[in-house]
């Protein structure tokens, strides 16, 4: 079996992070909104989430806005053949960075959550330098 590269072995754990963030969202999504709602059909108003599951939300939707670059750049350095180096680092950085996001975020922390998200980008940056 040829191994795969660390971009696309990050890709996958990547989809894992996604689903830890809809359940995280969706567990506290449920716990302020109920179980009959959530199994419901949700039609009409829903009725306003709190702090914790607010920022479930909020931390799910920066995800889904960086994880396209990712996707996208994990996929262009391995089919290039330009996997390796600066690209592998930039993949291991916004990987951790993610997943560090996401306590950072729950809990409130100003600036060091700012601080996570930064540095997540700058992974991204990573790749794309050793993809061009």
């Amino acid at each position: 079996m040829i191994p795969l590269p660390v971009e696309i072995q990050l890709l996958g754990w990547s989809v894992v992070l996604l689903f830890v963030h809809i359940m995280v969202q969706g567990q506290t999504a449920t716990r302020d909104r109920g179980l009959d709602w959530n199994a419901g059909p949700r039609d009409g108003d829903a009725k306003p989430l709190g702090p914790l599951a607010g920022r479930a939300q909020r931390a799910l939707s920066n995800f889904q806005e960086t994880w396209p670059a990712f996707i996208a750049l994990a996929l262009a350095v391995t089919l290039t053949g330009r996997s390796g180096g600066w690209s592998q680092i930039g993949a291991w950085i916004w990987f951790g960075a993610r997943i560090a996001y996401i306590p950072l975020y729950l809990g409130g922390v100003k600036y060091v959550r700012s601080l996570a998200w930064l540095v997540s980008a700058l992974g991204l940056l990573l790749m794309l330098v050793q993809l061009l």
